[in-house]
């Protein structure tokens, strides 16, 4: 009984033992992980976003922040290991050494006599002929008689001294760390046991795989559905505009599991009153055309509407129950994007290419949704390719200010960020803005990223690109703020909750519509990209047969360019045929509207020869565009790069003209390639 008494005692410091394994680094790995967290305000701080609420850290959102399942369960563990090791602190307690003098009642020393008259004592008490309870019998016989013993009999002393205990040296015991309810296998407890093992040991894991199993056949791993990846894909055309990435964006399968109800059909139809001029309806038979809008499947129809809400602004004008699926679809927006646009630059043709003008049409759409600015403000209007939309991002900027601030001869963008404070706010404040509105855009405009560009295309160990070749491709982009910061939050008040900046590179041929190499980039994990960047530098130094000075110098210099903004972007591509190639390589962010850089790359592939015949060097140096003012030197190589929504029109009729295309656009020379929509620095 004792000895099973003993190896159940050990049940709590097995479980104390299992718990703290995977607990105490998971605790220190999360701690560390806080620690190493910036605590420099990285988000605007004008007005418009503070007077959001977005950023502020109240008592409720704080302990919102920090109620995720994971930290929940990580404090209930914990509980339960202190409550664990208290209870085995007291249980130790327990659990003494076997005393003598202590058992017996007596000071250390007494005398013979007083050993002989406690003991006389206590076997009154305890004796079997005088207590005829077993737990007193046992107590006499373990404790009080080998206690005895060990003071008065000369071998149990001896005994004692040398081994602590009156019989002599004790043997090792072995237990079972169990509870006593699953040792006394006897009746019921033999019941309990095997249902304790079935449970545990069969069922339980059982039901984790199938739960992980059926969602992992929903989902991939950036939590989206397969089957919206499979929408996206069927649905997405190399001449998609990007005014109808809108339909293909909204045939999410999330978008299906938002409820539709009875009672949102009258204030879907106020919205859609308020929204009709974004739709892209033929005003010439309006009616027809909406009939046609309304027909669609329910969830499309409401999802459409809740992202125009967005971009028009008129997410104030919802109804409560509208306001739950509007946050909603927000939400999912920036994950859908992403896959959306994998969908765009995935492999497609034959050479292994995506498509360009989708790619785009993507990035702008999320920008739109970001700064909540209407799609058709990017029509191009007066010398902008971005037309208004960039303005629009600005708070306190209205269409009436810009109009007043074109009246400056102020057209672009891009001019009014490359003004000085002091003309700027002259500028601002003549078009009716007060100082402390002026402030407020100084503010978003310092947050405002400036990129730049350094690309280089070559083949490994060879001094030109031949037909066939694999191409290694290595761009340096830096991004600068004026006000210091690397990584930081977009200015985008109307956006409900947090979105970091994301960055696409892609190298394109705007003449074919081909996307020969994509990377997503982020400015916001420094550690995770000097990581990076010190892999890719070390493995190119290493093919190239460096020794380890030459290596750890490459290394020390891209870590050095990681850390004052800068981030690596390296890949490999097959060289198409023989010929010149004027390829574009653009840098979009999926936040910012106007903020996108684009570097002409003209590359050069060699017909194929024999080993050892190669041709001289075949990369021209890249050229970075300066504006919509550069002039080119051949007509070939003349691009266009307005947005593409000031040119649907002209591609519904220029789709029906004969020729030979590429990827789903003319490819007949001279003509206006796919436009970037984007700002050219």
């Amino acid at each position: 009984m004792a000895a099973s008494e003993e190896t159940s005692a050990l049940f709590p410091i097995f479980i104390l033992t299992i718990m703290a394994l995977p607990l105490v680094p998971y605790t220190v790995m999360k701690l560390c992980h806080a620690a190493t967290k910036k605590s420099k305000i990285t988000h605007c701080q004008c007005s418009e976003c503070l007077r959001s609420g977005k950023y502020r850290r109240s008592i409720f959102k704080r302990i919102s922040t920090f109620s995720t399942c994971s930290n929940l369960t990580v404090v209930l563990l914990w509980v339960v290991m202190i409550f664990l090791i208290y209870y085995i602190k007291n249980m130790s307690g327990e659990i003494q050494v076997f005393e003598p003098f202590s058992i017996l009642g007596l000071e250390p020393g007494a005398s013979d006599s007083e050993i002989k008259k406690a003991y006389r004592r206590l076997s009154i008490q305890y004796h079997p002929d005088k207590n005829p309870d077993p737990e007193a019998h046992n107590y006499f016989v373990e404790y009080i008689s080998k206690a005895y013993q060990a003071l008065t009999d000369p071998i149990s002393k001896e005994n004692f001294e040398k081994y602590g205990h009156p019989d002599g040296k004790q043997g090792f015991q072995m237990g079972i760390a169990l509870p006593q309810f699953l040792l006394d296998i006897d009746g019921a407890s033999g019941g309990i046991l095997l249902l304790w093992i079935v449970g545990v040991c069969i069922l339980l894991p059982l039901v984790i795989a199938v739960i992980y199993l059926s969602r992992s056949s929903k989902y991939t791993g950036n939590y989206v559905m397969h089957h919206t990846l499979s929408n996206y894909y069927r649905l997405m055309k190399p001449s998609l505009a990007p005014s109808k990435v809108m339909e293909v964006f909204i045939k999410a399968a999330e978008f299906m599991e938002i409820p539709v109800r009875r009672t949102d059909e009258e204030p879907l139809q106020k919205l859609f009153l308020l929204v009709r001029s974004e739709l892209n309806l033929d005003l010439k038979n309006i009616k027809q055309e909406q009939a046609k809008f309304w027909k669609q499947h329910p969830p499309f129809v409401k999802t459409e509407l809740l992202i125009q809400a967005q971009l028009t602004r008129e997410s104030d004008s919802l109804s409560p129950a509208l306001v739950g699926d509007f946050r909603r679809v927000l939400e999912l927006t920036p994950r859908l994007l992403e896959e959306l646009m994998k969908m765009a630059v995935i492999p497609r043709t034959a050479q292994g290419h995506g498509w360009l003008r989708p790619a785009i049409g993507v990035v702008e759409l999320s920008q739109c949704i970001i700064q909540a600015v209407p799609l058709s403000a990017k029509k191009t209007t007066g010398g902008s390719s971005e037309g208004i939309a960039p303005f629009l991002q600005l708070p306190h900027i209205s269409e009436s200010v810009i109009k007043r601030i074109a009246r400056k001869k102020v057209r672009t963008f891009q001019e009014l960020r490359d003004m000085s404070l002091e003309d700027r706010a002259e500028l601002l404040q003549a078009a009716g803005l007060s100082s402390t509105e002026v402030q407020d855009i100084e503010r978003v405009l310092e947050m405002m990223p400036s990129l730049s560009i350094d690309v280089t295309c070559e083949t490994e160990g060879e001094e030109g690109i031949q037909e066939g070749d694999v191409v290694t491709i290595q761009a340096w982009v830096t991004l600068k703020r004026d006000n210091g910061l690397v990584g930081a939050l977009p200015h985008a008040p109307r956006y409900p909750f947090h979105k970091e900046e994301s960055f696409w590179f892609l190298l394109a041929d705007p003449n074919s519509n081909d996307v020969w190499f994509s990377q997503k980039l982020s400015f916001m994990d420094e550690a995770a990209a000097v990581s990076a960047a010190s892999k890719a530098i070390e493995e190119t130094m290493e093919g190239l047969g460096a020794d380890a000075k030459e290596k750890s110098k490459a290394i020390r210099e891209a870590v050095e360019k990681v850390r004052n903004g800068s981030r690596l972007v390296m890949g490999k591509f097959l060289a198409p045929v023989e010929g010149n190639y004027n390829l574009m390589c653009y840098s979009l962010c999926d936040s910012w509207i106007g903020c996108d850089k684009k570097v002409n790359s003209k590359v050069k592939v060699l017909k194929r020869t024999r080993a050892g015949t190669r041709g001289g060097a075949a990369l021209e140096e890249a050229v970075v565009e300066d504006g919509i003012e550069e002039e080119e030197e051949d007509d070939d190589e003349e691009y266009d790069y307005e947005s593409e929504y000031s040119e649907d029109e002209a591609d519904e009729q220029d789709s029906k003209k004969k020729g030979k295309t590429a990827n789903g656009t003319v490819s007949k020379k001279g003509s206006s390639s796919e436009g970037s929509g984007t700002d050219e620095d």
